[in-house]
């Protein structure tokens, strides 16, 4: 299979991607190479491969949901350019 320019400028419009007329070719090329490739994994013969664990066949890990406040209160608020206390002092923004 082989892109036509045209094709090149309704992916690239769909993928809302800007290309210049001068860099079509260049995409054309990339695009072709792109699907040369899957041609070719099109053509190996995997009849009697079994599949490998995919999305379907694996258990999501879960961990219990419980609030706790981090116990790093003192390490985030060394972040800050200003603290009083337990809490971040911000420049007033309404008047």
């Amino acid at each position: 299979m082989s892109l036509d320019p045209a094709t090149v400028r309704r992916i690239a419009r769909l993928a809302r991607i800007g290309i210049d007329e001068s860099d079509l070719p260049a995409l054309q090329g990339e695009l072709n190479g792109i699907l040369g490739w899957v041609e070719q994994l099109n053509e190996v013969d995997v009849e009697g491969v079994t599949p490998m664990v995919g999305t379907g066949h694996a258990a999501l890990r879960t961990r219990p949901d419980v609030v706790t406040d981090g116990n790093c209160r003192d390490a985030v608020l060394s972040n800050a350019p200003d603290a009083v206390g337990p809490f971040y002092t911000v420049p007033k923004v309404v008047e």
